[in-house]
C-alpha cells in the first residue's frame, strides 16, 4: 500500500469528493481518481461509490478512513513540528484510567493538563478493563498493579496501601468473635483480615453484612458505622485525621502500585512526555498523602 495513495484517498474522503478535494488541495481531480484507484487495485476492495453526483464511503473505505485520517494527520503535524522547530505539546491525547483513580483524581489532573497546554486536546476514558492500547488508540493507560506486559513499558505514579478501618463506635472484636465488615468483592468468601499493628501481626475475623461495588460506597458506609473495611490510605486520610474513622491495622499483602503505561518508550509524542512529566509534578514522591491532598484541594 502506498502512503501517498492513502493520503489522497482520505483528502477525497474528508471533502467528500474529488472535484472539492482538487479545488481544495490544488491537485489535478484526474490524479486524485488514479491514485484512489490504484489503492483499491493494491487491498482488492473497492473504497469509494462513484456516482453522477454524489461519492459515497463503502464500509470498508470508511473503516480505512477512520482508522487512518488520525494518524496521517498526527504524521502532517509532526513533520511541519519539525520543520519548525516547534515541540511543544499539541493535538489529540487519550487516556485509559480505572474507576477509582478516575473518580479521586483524573477530574483534577486533567483540567489542570489542560489549562497549562491549551493545544492538546485530552480525552480521558474510564474503565477497569485491560485494554489494547494499539488496537484501540490510546496515548496512555493508567493500571493498579497491572500484570506484566512485554508489549507495553511505564512506570509507578505513586503507591498506596490498604488499611482496615471502622467507625470510632465500633469496638475491635475480641479474638475469635467476628466484627462485621463492608465488602467491595461480590464473591469473596474469606472471613479473616491479617493485619500489622502496632503491637504486631493480628488476624480479624470478619461477617460480611454489606456487599457493595465501589470503594466510595464502602468508605461512606463505613463513615456511618455499619461495619469494618479495607480502604486505601489516600482515601481515609482525610476521615482518619478528623476522627471519622479509625485503624485496626494496615493490611498484610504487598503495596499498590498505580503505573502509567505506554506502548513504547522511543520517540514519545511531546503530548504523551507533556502528561508523564505532568503526573510527576502532581506527585512527586509518589506517596498516598499527595494523592489524599489532591483529593482535598479546591
Amino acid at each position: 500500500m502506498d502512503l501517498l495513495d492513502l493520503a489522497d484517498f482520505n483528502l477525497v474522503a474528508r471533502h467528500g469528493g474529488f472535484g472539492r478535494a482538487a479545488r481544495a488541495s490544488g491537485r489535478p481531480k484526474a490524479t486524485l481518481s488514479r491514485r484512489v484507484t490504484e489503492l483499491e487495485a493494491s487491498l482488492g476492495v473497492r473504497l469509494i461509490e462513484r456516482g453522477a453526483r454524489l461519492l459515497k464511503l463503502t464500509e470498508e473505505g470508511r473503516a480505512l478512513y477512520e482508522r487512518t485520517s488520525v494518524l496521517l494527520t498526527e504524521i502532517d503535524q509532526t513533520a511541519g513540528d519539525i520543520a519548525s522547530g516547534n515541540d511543544r505539546p499539541r493535538g489529540r491525547l487519550r487516556i485509559s484510567a480505572p474507576l477509582l483513580f478516575s473518580q479521586m483524581a483524573m477530574g483534577k489532573l486533567a483540567a489542570g493538563f489542560a489549562l497549562a497546554y491549551p493545544e492538546v486536546r485530552l480525552e480521558v476514558t474510564t474503565e477497569d478493563r485491560p485494554v489494547d492500547m494499539v488496537e484501540e488508540g490510546y496515548d496512555l493507560a493508567i493500571r493498579v498493579n497491572p500484570d506484566p506486559d512485554e508489549t507495553l513499558v511505564g512506570r509507578i505514579v505513586l503507591y498506596d496501601r490498604l488499611l482496615v478501618v471502622a467507625h470510632p463506635a465500633l469496638p475491635v472484636p475480641e479474638q475469635g468473635r467476628p466484627a462485621p465488615a463492608i465488602v467491595r468483592e461480590a464473591g469473596a468468601r474469606e472471613r479473616t483480615w491479617a493485619v500489622k499493628t502496632e503491637q504486631g501481626p493480628a488476624s480479624i475475623s470478619v461477617d460480611p453484612v454489606l456487599r457493595l461495588s465501589s470503594l466510595y460506597m464502602v468508605r461512606d458506609a463505613a463513615r456511618l458505622g455499619v461495619g469494618a473495611a479495607r480502604l486505601p490510605v489516600s482515601l481515609v486520610a482525610r476521615d482518619l485525621e478528623a476522627g471519622k474513622l479509625l485503624s485496626w491495622g494496615e493490611l498484610d499483602g504487598p503495596e499498590i502500585a498505580v503505573w502509567v503505561l505506554y506502548p513504547s518508550r522511543r520517540l514519545l509524542s511531546p503530548r504523551v512526555s507533556a502528561f508523564l512529566a505532568y503526573l510527576k509534578q502532581a506527585f512527586p514522591k509518589g506517596t498516598p498523602d499527595e494523592l489524599a491532598a489532591l483529593m482535598a484541594a479546591d
